[in-house]
This record gives structure tokens, sequence and C-alpha cells, in this order.
């Protein structure tokens, strides 16, 4: 054991020479934190070096010896007297739990340091570090009085936190204060104890045989200090007991009172599997000087236990408690991760009371503690400690969605840090608080305000504003926190559990005056939760989108992503919805902003990990419709609202897995289906490339429709963007390889880590080596390069340079963005793909990444250089289609099912993702060389005559009866893999919601007409005419279906019959519609 000591700074002139040799008598203490001490201390005890000292003879050898041996002899007296005096005090003054529960070896040290301390006349104020056999650290920190707000301060002392690569987690603490109010003794212990095979009923006697008598009943009503002694309860049975006892550490279980053994226990039940709080408050009864004393016990799933102490200890100093003792344990919850159980022993100060109504607010504030950013905690813990949690909540939330609204008008004075400033300064900040208080008012489920109420008190507030507020940008700002009152249409807020805070927002208010106008989402989620913020944007009542994860490396960065993150999550789900035109589904996206700035990897990882789980359990907040629900969240949308989830960046298959285990602890109708991907029931797009099926349909019919190139018979040259070991990227390399074999040739490739080039083509051994081995570019052997070919890695700056401008530098036939940010070819640089002579470094892009291009980039280069850009909506749709695919599968089938037949079902999947990606490829080029204009706006044509013939049929579907939608339910049969359909497609209606089968017939219809028929036959129709003839199109289809089986029975030469069942495949409907 190596016991390290730390004294506050300049205090070197108070140290005697006692102090010093008690040190070194000590057990390896060492004096820190003083460089003037300790050039003093060496100069005492270093008696070796031949350097001169003035205190000794400079001949006389002897008298030097005697000198010394009488000064130690003096000194070890001085250091007895000391430790003789320190000893009784030490031992009545502390308090018996102490005792109890600190080692032997521990007290001994704290009386050797307190000694040392009291000789030396100093203040009692020290650190204590001691490192443990099995590698925790305990740090024991000393100081003087008891006053409150002290063990907040040691704990924001305290060295570890989550942004250290070496951090260890809070593991226990021990709370002390003396009975004489001296001194406070506080240990904390860092890192995991290592786990023994010990015998929990030996080490754990002493519970169990406490629980059997409680469940035998062999135990008074009150123990011998009046405490009501627990209820039999099937928790404390034998076995439940020893399973929990494994889960413990030993530590925890030896110097555990049983009483409250079995209360924490309790309340680890409540919390295990979840990542939710419980809290319970008792009277002390131990007390006998004071019936103010209050124990309170916290059992925390998923929290780390630093933050989750300097939370709770904030909290209670804020509410007028002083903690005087406490302890804190981490016990083991299997794959939900760990709980931490907090006790403390608290008193009210400063005139508080420790009645009913304060501790239910105490509670209550202590369940949202752990889900409070820090912005929030800051402004109702030090700035506006009256506004109170829930309504800071509010304001910091209403401050992050004004920032991208805001930014545009002028991106310096709307910084999100200027809004919170201008909006909580002391000038304002009660009419921030009036609009809360209104916000409050609108939902609050006992009596919420009608839309009638709410217009006159906005009218009442704005007379306020506009007489009182003499800043533009201040009136401005809380004017808009009004608009955001009046465009919510549902909010969790009063929601007792929940996660993070979430707003159903009327899209409208994400406008901003100084913006083009653009399509306008049928709904928009914004989520407010602990370093994060999250938007959920989508297109259609029923939609399906991937939730991305952002974690910006540096606060500018972050504050750039935080203006544009709406945006970004608005074009993604744009761009979704383009792409979801084959799909019962609507276009969505969901992007979460998370701040894990400057943290360690296992920080980062944690803070995303909540984040996924604060975001999706409030967006279940607002559509889950349950008793919680129903009693809690007022409602002015005014329908139910169906949405599914998909994996995105940064998302893993743990967050997948709890997201779903999530919905149906929640009550989701279809909580299989609520995310995609789900590892063993879903399609993993990387593993069978569903994306990169659907890129290369398009690459293929575009090579030979723009470029003349017949890629089975001609060579052809492609760059790339996005790795080897990417999803998009290196799954087009292995189908690249699998369908033209060397006529392909890769003569560039880029990624994170680099980029490498050769313009013979990169060998394919060395690339197909890369995609199996799951390694990014920079791993390209340079021994495979050929002539002129090279290997760049983002260590240097010229490989920097290399990687950033590969995709425009290198020629190429065809470039795919199969990665990469959004937005990196744009209206600011296209000119850079573009040869010194205008030409384009290649004549055509086929878009496998979302957005690389911007809508006036993709332009200018068709424009001015010609260039033949796929766009994603249309390049990277396979992806959406097999997720929806899941979704079905999920409704439908089991899992079991699912994994049973899933080679069958995923073979099936991908011929029709080869089918749907060649319909509107050559619907795409068909109408490209009749009409001309850019490829770009043809793409967007095609959905949107898609979408809007889906959106007629939907509509019109609403008004039939159940026996005329029976009618059409083939065309959902059809689009469905066969499998799946012969499966289960006969309890449908059990399974699938009714608006699912709506939407699904909806769409199957309308894509189906505009793949055969065409954009121009969809968009000449009236929009109120589109529904029926749609329906019409059916009855024609089915006709001209009977007239081919009916010619095929027909003797005629086959000739004629041949090219008459052409001219009925090719235009038979739309002949008998009448409508050309």
């Amino acid at each position: 054991m190596i016991l390290r000591l730390s004294l506050p700074k300049g205090t070197s002139a108070r140290i005697n020479t006692p102090k010093r040799l008690l040190i070194q008598q000590s057990r390896a203490f060492s004096i820190i934190d003083d460089p003037a001490f300790r050039a003093h201390s060496t100069a005492v005890v270093d008696n070796t070096s031949s350097e001169y000292r003035s205190w000794q003879a400079s001949q006389n050898i002897d008298i030097q010896r005697v000198t010394q041996t009488a000064m130690v002899h003096e000194l070890t007296q001085q250091v007895s007297r000391s430790i003789e005096k320190v000893v009784p005090w030490f031992l009545n003054t502390m308090p018996a739990p102490y005792f109890r529960q600190v080692p032997e070896s521990f007290r001994l040290d704290h009386i050797k340091a307190i000694s040392a301390i009291k000789d030396a006349s100093m203040d009692m104020h020290m650190n204590l570090k001691t490192h443990l056999p099995d590698g925790r650290q305990v740090l024991t920190f000393i100081r003087p009085g008891t006053m409150p707000g002290l063990l907040l301060n040691m704990i924001k002392e305290l060295p570890f936190n989550q942004r250290s690569e070496e951090y260890m987690p809070l593991s226990r603490i021990q709370i002390y204060s003396a009975e004489d109010d001296s001194m406070s003794l506080n240990l904390f212990v860092y890192g995991e104890e290592t786990k023994h095979q010990t015998d929990v009923t030996l080490t754990g006697s002493h519970i169990l045989e406490y629980a059997q008598q409680v469940m035998d009943g062999s135990l008074p009503p009150q123990d011998e200090y009046g405490r009501p002694n627990p209820i039999p309860n099937n928790t404390f049975e034998r076995d439940n007991l020893i399973k929990h006892m494994e889960k413990c550490s030993e530590s925890y279980i030896l110097r555990s009172d049983p009483r409250r053994f079995l209360s924490q226990m309790q309340l680890f039940e409540k919390v295990s599997g979840s990542d939710n709080i419980s809290v319970a408050t008792e009277y002390s009864y131990l007390d006998e000087n004071n019936d103010e004393h209050y124990w309170i016990d916290i059992a925390l799933a998923n929290t780390l236990p630093h933050y989750a102490l300097e939370q709770t200890t904030k909290l209670l100093f804020l509410h007028s408690f002083d903690v005087m003792r406490a302890h804190l344990d981490n016990v083991s919850d299997g794959d939900n991760g760990t709980i931490t159980l907090l006790r403390m022993l608290v008193t009210p100060v400063n005139g508080a009371k420790g009645n009913e109504a304060t501790f239910n607010l105490l509670q209550q504030e202590l369940k949202r503690c752990k889900w409070l950013n820090d912005s929030t905690m800051e402004l109702v813990f030090e700035t506006h400690p009256w506004l109170g949690v829930r309504r800071g909540e509010i304001i910091t939330a209403m401050a992050a969605i004004m920032h991208p609204i805001m930014s545009k008008q002028n991106a310096i004075a709307f910084s999100k840090g200027n809004i919170l400033e201008t909006i909580t300064k002391d000038r304002y900040i009660k009419h921030a608080a009036a609009i809360v208080d209104l916000f409050l008012d609108r939902f609050n489920p006992k009596g919420p305000l009608s839309d009638e109420e709410l217009e006159a008190k906005s009218k009442e507030l704005l007379s306020v504003i506009d007489n009182d507020v003499e800043d533009t940008s201040a009136q401005t700002l809380l004017t808009k926190m009004i608009d955001i009152v009046k465009h919510t249409l549902r909010t969790n807020i009063y929601m007792n559990n929940r996660y993070a805070l979430g707003l159903r927002l009327d899209p409208r208010i994400m406008s901003s005056e100084d913006e083009a106008p653009h399509e306008t989402p049928y709904g928009v989620i914004f989520v407010h939760g602990r370093r994060f913020d999250g938007y959920h944007t989508r297109f259609r009542d029923i939609a399906r989108g991937g939730m991305r994860l952002v974690t910006p490396a540096s606060p500018e960065q972050f504050a750039l992503e935080s203006a544009h993150q709406y945006d970004e999550c608005y074009g993604l789900a744009f761009a979704q919805q383009l792409k979801n035109k084959d799909i019962p589904e609507g276009g969505s996206k969901a992007v979460v902003l998370i701040d894990n700035i400057g943290m360690s990897a296992t920080g980062k990882d944690f803070v995303m990990r909540k984040s996924v789980k604060a975001f999706t359990d409030t967006i279940l907040d607002l559509i889950v419709d349950t008793e919680e629900t129903r009693k809690e969240v007022v409602d002015f949308v005014g329908k139910k609202e169906v949405l599914y989830l998909g994996p995105d960046e940064q998302v893993t298959p743990e967050d997948i897995n709890w997201v779903i285990k999530r919905a149906k602890q929640r009550g989701y109708d279809t909580p299989a289906a609520f995310m995609s991907s789900k590892p063993r029931a879903g399609i993993n797009h990387k593993e069978y490339g569903v994306t990169s099926e659907g890129v290369n349909v398009y690459l293929d019919v575009a090579l030979r429709n723009v470029l003349n190139i017949d890629p089975k018979q001609e060579s052809f040259t492609i760059k790339i963007t996005g790795g080897p070991d990417g999803d998009v990227a290196g799954n087009e390399l292995k189908i690249l390889a699998r369908e033209y074999g060397d006529n392909a040739k890769v003569v560039g490739i880029a990624d994170g880590t680099g980029c490498a080039e050769d313009p013979n083509g990169l060998a394919w051994d060395e690339l197909l080596r890369l995609v199996n081995e799951n390694l990014p570019i920079d791993q390209f052997s340079p021994s495979k390069l050929g002539e002129g070919g090279a290997v760049h890695t983002v260590d240097i700056e010229e490989g920097v340079k290399a990687r950033n401008s590969m995709h425009n530098r290198v020629q190429a036939d065809a470039f795919i963005p199969a990665g990469g940010r959004p937005n990196t070819i744009n209206i600011h640089n296209y000119k850079h793909f573009l040869n010194p002579d205008g030409s384009p470094s290649a004549p055509l892009i086929v878009e496998g990444a979302n957005l690389f291009v911007t809508d006036e980039a993709r332009q200018l280069l068709f424009e001015e250089a010609g260039v033949v850009i796929v766009k994603d909506s249309s390049a990277n749709k396979c992806g959406v289609i097999t997720s929806s695919y899941e979704i079905c599968a999920a409704m439908m089938l089991s899992e079991e099912e699912f994994f049973e037949n899933k080679d069958q079902i995923v073979s099936e999947v991908l011929n029709k993702l080869h089918n749907y990606a060649q319909l509107e490829a050559e619907l795409l080029f068909r109408e490209f060389k009749t009409y001309g204009g850019s490829l770009p706006q043809l793409s967007k044509v095609v959905s949107d005559a898609v979408n809007a013939a889906t959106d007629a049929l939907s509509i019109a579907l609403e008004s039939f009866s159940a026996e005329d939608k029976e009618k059409l339910l083939p065309l959902f049969r059809v689009h469905l893999p066969q499998t799946m359909a012969d499966m289960s497609f006969d309890k449908v209606h059990e399974r699938v919601p009714a608006q699912y089968i709506s939407n699904a017939i909806a769409s199957c219809l309308a894509s189906k007409m505009v793949y055969k028929e065409g954009t121009k036959f969809v968009n000449t129709l009236p929009k109120d005419k589109l529904a029926s003839v749609a329906l019409r199109y059916v009855e024609a289809e089915h006709q001209i279906v009977m007239l081919k089986n009916a010619l095929e029975e027909t003797e005629m030469p086959e000739k004629e019959k041949e090219s008459i069942l052409k001219l009925l495949e090719a235009g038979g409907a739309r002949t008998a519609l009448g409508v050309f």
C-alpha cells in the first residue's frame, strides 16, 4: 500500500522538521503540491550527501552523530506526545459507523496524518492518496468543519473524470463528520473491486438470517431503535437474495446493515433492466440529539457514479440540505450495466423543513438530474435557483430550438450561447419564466389551456414584452419563445419518469423568414437532453428513416453543427422522402447532436449510448398510446402517429436491441418494427450489400446510356469515396469485381485514413483483401501499386491534402461518392471538380452517399460541364427498401420464423431490389433522352410523381369500404417477398396496422403506374382526378391480364400473337382508360 499526502499550497512556512520526520516514519507518505516544502524537507532527510550542512560540525564526526541522535530522540518524543493527545479525541469524536466501516489500517493512517497536521499547527486540510494491491485508488479528503456545501466542494476537487484516458469509475464513497463538527473525513474509492470466488452465503450470512426473520414474521414491527422492520416480500426469498448478492462486491455485503441492504435491494429491483432512478426517504431513528435527520436512498441505473454524486449533492445543497454521511456502491445489473446505490444522511439547514412536500419535490428533481443538460443545471442551480428544474429545462430547450432558426438572421448575435444568455439575463428572465408558465399551463393535464385561452394569454405577454423590453434581440427571442409555445402540439413535460424533454412541433415553427420557400414536413419532434439535442423530421404520417449521431471534435465545430442541425435533418429526411417512393413509409430522419468533446473513448461511448436511449424513449413518450401517456400527455395533434427508426452513423447493434426492447416495454404496437436492422431478425445492410446492389444497377444503366460503354465487354475507370471497410464502398468494390472483373478499373479511392491512386487501376486482389479484412484504404500495400500509383495517409499534411482532393483530381469515367460528409461538393467549390479546360474529372456521378453534392452544384456541373448525375434518392434507395421489408417482417413474422427462413427471404429481397432499381433507372434515362433536362431534376420528378399519386390514393382509401380495400390488397401481397407473403399474409389484418396497409396499397399502385406509364402520365392528370384514375388503372390492368390470357389460348401465328401481347403490355391499360 502506497500512501500520498497532499497539503494546501502556501503553507510551507508553518511546517517544521518533526512533521517531516513523522511522515518519513509513516507508511510511504510523501508531501506533494508544494515545491518549496519539498526542498526544505529534503535537507532534513538526506544525510548521506557529502554536501556541507549549516547545522553540522565541519570536523568532528562524533559531534555530528550525537547531535543527530539527540534530534531524532527529541522529535520522536514530540510526535508521541502529539499522538497521545489526538487518539483519545479521535476515538471520542468520530461517529460509530466510521469504526464499523473503515478498515483498521486506514484508521491508523488517518490518525497519523491528523497528528502530523495538529503537531504542525496547521488547518485540518489534507488529501491522502492510497494505492490498493488490486489497482484501486482511495482518496481521503480531510477538511476543517462541517459546513453546508463542504462535500460538494470536495467532489468538485476530485481528479478523476470521464475526460481522462486513465479514467477509473468512482466505485465507493464513505462520508463522515466529526461529532464536535471540527472536521469532515471522506473516502472516495476509484476502480472496480476484484471479484473473488467467495461463498456469499457466508459473506452475507447476517443478511440472509435477517431476511429469514422478515419472511417468517418473527421480527417485531419495530427494531430496537424504533425503525419499522421490512414487510415480507418475494424479493427477500433466500434464492433471490443469493442471486443478488452474487452481483455485489464483497466489501459492500460485509459492511452493509441487513435492513439497509434489503431496502437498497428493493430500489435496485425497481430500476433493474432500465435506465431509471428510484428514490426513497426515511426519518433517521438513530439520532438522539436531532430529530431533523433523514436518510435518502437513491438507485441510479447506468450512470457515471461521479456525476450522480455531484448532481445529487448539488441538488441537496440547493434545497438547503447538508450531507452528514454518505455511502456509494455500484452493483452489477448484467447486460444492462451497473446500478449506483447512493445513501445519504441529510439534515435541513437555513430554515428548510423536511416535510412531505419538500421530499416529493426533491424526489422528482433527483430523478430529473440524471438527464439534465449542463446548461440547465447551471441555470437552475447557480444563476436563477428560483426558477426550479422544470422551468429551467424548458428555457434551455427553447434556446436550443431557436438556434437553427434565428442563426439564419444573424449567426453572431443569435449564436446558441448568446441566445441563452440574452433570455436569462436578470432584466429578461422574468419574461422568459412567464412564457414557460404559459407553456406549462397549455399542457397541464389537469386543465390545459384552450386555443382561445392560449391566444389571449399570448397577446398579454406580447404586450408586456413590447412595453418592457427595449433590446431588439431580446424582444425577438422572447416573441419566438411564445411562437414555440403556440406551435407545440404535444410534450412529455409532465411525465414523471421521462429521460429527456420532448416537443412534437408544428413544422412551420422551424421556417425562417430569411430562407427560400421549401416543402413543409409532416411533423417535427425535438428532444432536449443531457449533452444532446435531437430532431426527428418526417414527411408523411407513417415514416421511416435512420438515426445518426453527430459528435463534433471541437467547440467551434459543435457550434457550427448546432446551427445547421435542423437543416441537415430536414435535408436528409427530404432525400429519404424522395427515395422512399417504392415503400409504404414516407421519408424521415433523426439527427442527434452530442457533446462529448474532449472525453476519453470510454466517456464518449457512454454519452452516445445514453443519448440514444434518452432520445428514442422520449419519442416513445410522444407516440405510444398507454394509460400513462393518456393521463400525462395533452394532445393537440389529434391522431395516432406511427414512425419507424433505422440505424445510421455511430448507432450500434446494442443500441438497436435496447430500442426494440424498450419499445416493447413502453407498449408500442409493433416493437420489433420500431427500429430496423436488429442483429438476428434484420437484414444487415453491410453483410448483404443491399444499398450497393442498387447503386451498381444505376451505374450499369448509366454507363450504357451516357458513355456508351458496355461494362461487361469494355474497360472503364472509376473513383470512389468511402473506404473498403465501409458499407456502400466496400460492397460496391465486391460487386464491381463480381460483375465486371478486370474491366472495372478503380483508379482512386479515399476514406478517413487517406487515399490510394493508380492510373492503371488499383490491384483487385489487394482491394478485396482490405474489404474482406474490414481494413481502411491506408492499409493498401504500396507493393501492389503500378507505375504512377501512390498511397497517401492523413498522418502528414500532404496526405490530408491528397485525400481531400482525390475526388476532384483523379480522372475517371465515373465517380461514386459512397462515403463522406454532406455538401462536400457545393456551390462554392464545384469548379474544383473540373479540369483546367472546363471538362469534368468524371463525366458521370452515381451518388451512393446522401447529399454528397448539393442541388446547386449538381445543376451547375450539368450546365457548365455536362456532368450526368444519378441523384442519391434514386441511386441508393435500395437500402431503405430493405429496411421497409425488415419492418414488414417484424410485423408479420416471429423472430424464429424469420430466422429459419432468412436465407430464402434475403434472396427474394435482393431480386426485388434489382427490379426496383432497374425499373427506375430505365425510366430515368428514357425520359432523359426524350425530354432532356438534368438527371437530378428528373429523379425528383419521378419521386414527386410517385409520392403525389401515393398521397392522393391514401386520402381516397380513407373513404373506401373494407370490401373495396380488400380488392386492392393483392397489390401489397405482390410487393412482399414471396416466402414472407406465403407464410403470413392470411394474418395481415391481425398483425399490420390498418393505416400501414392503406399506405402500402397506395405506394405499390403509385410506383407501378409511374414506372410503367412515365411521369408525364401522372403529372398531367388533375390532382383531384389522380386517385380515381389510379383506381381505374388497376381495373384496366386486370382486364388486360384477362385479355392476354385469352390471347394465349387463341390459335394465330406466333409472330402476330407476340406483337399483340407486347402492345397490350406496353399501353393496354392506359389505352383502356382513354388517357394519353
